[in-house]
């Protein structure tokens, strides 16, 4: 059998809140995303196709080192609202789009509703699985795209979770982002 070509790729709870356009000054954010949908061509690089409103949106791919506790940037890719749908399925049922995205993801990778039915139940066992521990973001895959990380402006997840849930790594140095208060937060 061979991969699929799209996959359900669900955040830990332990890492919402914090992503690229949270880390990245807007420009910075503008410059790698549209980078992304012209290398792409304005197409999804999952199925080809493209949306109505906006023909791509961009995309983070995470790889998770489960023993390091690392979440892993390994790049960006351009995909169509359906495609990045069906990534987010989490989101999808939040949103009553299931039924929608489910669909999307049986004709994308030729499936029966059974073999999407239990691609998206590993796919929730793998978040309940990952969403029991902290992890470290590494993002070093930005120093070679020229932008500065800038702390999380997002809610201040040590008062949420009463420990601190993530450093941001920087290649070799090893250096995490100093964190902002929320009051400092809030004045940016």
């Amino acid at each position: 059998m061979t991969a699929p070509r799209l996959v359900v790729e669900l955040v830990p709870a332990t890492s919402w809140f914090e992503n690229l356009r949270s880390l990245l000054a807007p420009a910075d954010w503008d410059r790698l995303r549209r980078q992304t949908y012209r290398a792409a061509r304005y197409r999804c690089e999952v199925c080809g196709g493209r949306g109505e409103a906006h023909p791509v949106e961009c995309h983070e791919r995470w790889v998770y080192d489960e023993v390091a506790g690392t979440q892993t940037l390994s790049g960006l890719i351009a995909l169509c609202p359906l495609c990045h749908l069906v990534v987010h399925f989490g989101y999808a049922r939040t949103v009553g789009r299931q039924e929608e995205a489910g669909r999307h993801l049986m004709r994308v990778n030729n499936w029966s509703r059974r073999e999407a039915h239990g691609h998206v139940q590993a796919a929730f066992a793998t978040f309940e699985r990952r969403s029991g521990q902290h992890w470290r973001l590494d993002v070093s895959w930005l120093a070679g795209q020229g932008v500065e990380v800038r702390p999380p402006a997002g809610p201040d997840l040590e008062e949420l979770s009463g420990e601190v849930l993530f450093e941001v790594l920087f290649g070799e140095e090893d250096q995490p982002v100093p964190r902002l208060s929320r009051a400092e937060r809030r004045r940016r």
